[in-house]
């Protein structure tokens, strides 16, 4: 098992690296002895870009790079790294040079838009009554209150941070495609994935929150993609 690169998963908005809880259960199953999961302090892309470079950097050989939802145009911008050998998009921001994710929601806007909610520091919050419909509708209610709950808001401003120079022109790629996403739009998805180039794309009758709703695929894909590096 020793042969598998280790993943390095990074979660997006709204969340932290707990998501990815059940996703590091199967891959674990999977005989992935070297998980890692990011704590990104969601304050800008460079600050997030360069704790996730941080992590990596204390790494010893290859590095499968997994990026939920913003956590996609962090490992666009930080995984032009000599031991990333991958990267794996999960229902997540792909930007190319110049794009914010911003910009990219702007051109489909996602259903759960006026759901979100800026406060006077300047984090944009999920509404947190508005959570579970908006983010991972397809988990139980508890569930779905138990991220509201715990949501960790970004600064807004992120949002509107670019990518310069995007590592998926280098590095192999991978992507999940939630069909019933409402935090970002299953057309931009569609549209990021294809861009690609990637080296396979699959699509999931699920929410936002697939790494929750759907962690046996996700976690066989992540497996797939370190398997082919």
């Amino acid at each position: 098992m020793s042969n598998k690169p280790t993943v390095v998963l990074v979660h997006g908005f709204w969340g932290g690296a707990a998501h990815w809880s059940k996703v590091i259960v199967e891959l674990s199953r999977k005989g992935h002895a070297g998980i890692r999961a990011v704590e990104l302090p969601l304050t800008s892309l460079a600050d997030d870009a360069e704790r996730t470079r941080k992590l990596v950097a204390q790494v010893q050989g290859p590095v499968l790079l997994v990026g939920h939802s913003y956590g996609g145009a962090v490992i666009t911008q930080a995984g032009d790294l000599p031991n990333v050998v991958g990267l794996v998009y999960i229902a997540a921001f792909a930007p190319d040079a110049g794009e914010s994710p911003g910009a990219i929601t702007e051109q489909h806007p996602p259903v759960a838009v006026p759901n979100l909610a800026p406060d006077s520091d300047g984090y944009l919050w999920v509404k947190p009554e508005k959570f579970h419909e908006s983010f991972c509708q397809d988990l139980t209610a508890e569930e779905g209150l138990v991220m509201g709950v715990t949501q960790k808001a970004p600064l807004a401003s992120t949002f509107g941070d670019a990518i310069t120079s995007p590592a998926w022109k280098k590095k192999p790629s991978w992507y999940q495609i939630s069909s019933d996403d409402r935090m970002i739009a299953p057309a931009n998805q569609e549209r990021m994935s294809a861009r690609l180039g990637a080296r396979k794309v699959i699509t999931l009758a699920a929410s936002h929150a697939s790494l929750a709703s759907k962690p046996v695929e996700v976690a066989a894909l992540i497996d797939e993609a370190a398997g082919a590096v």
